[in-house]
């Protein structure tokens, strides 16, 4: 909360357009709108610990200060950056105070809520995270925690199983504009031409602080160069040649990711190393560069070399463990192994293929030898009756054995190409269907 004696017009653009009410929230609707159930938790009068997970400048921070609001809580903030058990054990101690005494509480003189909020809870390491459970069982506070990671791998699970895990979505294009026309409806920023907004929505790339952060930047420029109007020309001179080289989220942003998948597809190390430069050049996110790359060695690749998937799972991992710069020369050692490997996409249309079917034809039952038989009554119900155990049989396969729901013709989905170690699975696959042929 900015402090009373600072001026409106002194305080950061974020903190002015920081939402009073619920709605004036920009985004989150599937949270926040009407019968949605952050929405529901607000109107309910009773807050309930949660994490709000999700990406950089979505609102947590924002949505927990609300919270408190609604439930006339006192809120207290830790940042698990900077903070640590210290903190967590004065936080207890206020929220004892504002709780009062039990004889308070009766007569309605103490007895005020109070909410802790912990921004990026995640870096807290478990021993701090275990100090809150007590107070939280206890319903000494409410506790809401803000994380950007994964909650299921960074927040211990007994805390976890304590609170409602809420998950943020990045702002939409829409979402962002109205954050500009709120900044011009104060006089915070002056008026930009249709190209240059759209730059800047494109370089927020869904982070309301970052959007405001680029504005407020803009404006004190504005303000000292006389300027009543915003181009793109000027947008550009002023924040630098990186907005102009890489429109982060737009068409261009995706030519260049369709231009490298393409030239790791088409076996050109050179021009694939050459693309995913320009990407990093530009500003591309390298998790993202490391999430498509993972879909490449499944969709282009696959059996052809099953170590293509290790290797850019390992080189995604290696990148969180160094981060940048260094953990771009895995990825890049990544691209040029997906490049030169040899190429199938088997698996890519046989997974296609198999799910158009099931969309089709709905769902067929089990038969009767291929289910489990735990209990007395599935036995007698002929529950796995005549299952051929494959390891029993010559080879360690059932030959003539139907594994397809009754009735139903067997089908060739999977048909590997003749590269890499698919020409092996090819191989095969050809020997097992000529068993099954000579049974029949």
């Amino acid at each position: 909360m900015a402090a009373k004696n600072v001026s409106p017009a002194h305080q950061p653009l974020a903190e002015r357009l920081r939402p009073k009410t619920l709605a004036q929230v920009i985004g989150q609707q599937h949270l926040l709108g009407e019968g949605m159930p952050l929405r529901i938790a607000f109107e309910s009068g009773q807050p309930h610990s949660c994490i709000l997970w999700g990406p950089p400048g979505t609102g947590k921070t924002t949505i927990a200060r609300l919270m408190a609001d609604a439930f006339d809580a006192q809120f207290i903030t830790i940042s698990a950056v900077l903070g640590g058990v210290k903190d967590i054990r004065e936080a207890v101690e206020q929220a004892q105070m504002a709780q009062g005494t039990a004889l308070e509480q009766a007569t309605g003189a103490g007895g005020r809520r109070t909410i802790v909020f912990v921004d990026e809870v995640h870096r807290f390491n478990k021993s701090q995270q275990d100090a809150f459970l007590p107070h939280v069982e206890s319903g000494l506070f409410t506790f809401i925690g803000a994380t950007t990671e994964n909650p299921s791998f960074e927040v211990n699970s007994a805390l976890l199983s304590r609170a409602v895990v809420y998950v943020l979505q990045s702002l939409g294009e829409e979402d962002l504009r109205q954050i500009v026309q709120r900044a011009q409806s104060i006089n915070a920023v002056p008026a930009i031409e249709k190209t240059a907004e759209d730059r800047l929505l494109a370089y927020a790339d869904g982070d309301a602080r970052r959007l405001l952060n680029t504005l407020e930047t803009l404006a004190v420029a504005a303000t000292t160069e006389k300027l009543d109007h915003i181009t793109d020309a000027w947008l550009l001179r002023v924040l630098g040649e990186r907005m102009r080289r890489y429109d982060k989220g737009g068409e261009q942003f995706y030519d260049t990711i369709s231009a490298l998948h393409k030239s790791v597809r088409g076996s050109d190390p050179d021009a694939s190393l050459y693309w995913f430069m320009r990407m990093l050049d530009g500003g591309a996110d390298p998790r993202y560069m490391a999430r498509r790359l993972i879909r490449v060695a499944a969709e282009d690749i696959g059996l052809a070399d099953p170590r293509a998937l290790r290797l850019a799972l390992d080189a995604a991992d290696v990148y969180e463990r160094l981060g940048s710069p260094e953990g771009e020369l895995a990825l890049a050692q990544c691209v040029i192994y997906l490049a030169m490997a040899p190429k199938s996409n088997a698996v890519y249309v046989a997974f296609n293929e198999a799910k158009a079917l099931i969309a089709k034809e709905g769902t067929r039952p089990v038969p009767l030898h291929l289910r489990n038989a735990p209990t007395k009554l599935m036995k007698d119900l002929d529950y796995g009756k005549d299952y051929r155990y494959a390891h029993d049989e010559a080879g360690g396969f059932a030959a003539g054995e139907s594994y397809f729901p009754q009735g139903m013709e067997p089908l060739a989905f999977y048909r590997p190409v003749e590269r890499g170690l698919e020409i092996k699975i090819g191989e095969r696959l050809r020997q097992l269907r000529e068993l099954n042929l000579r049974q029949k």
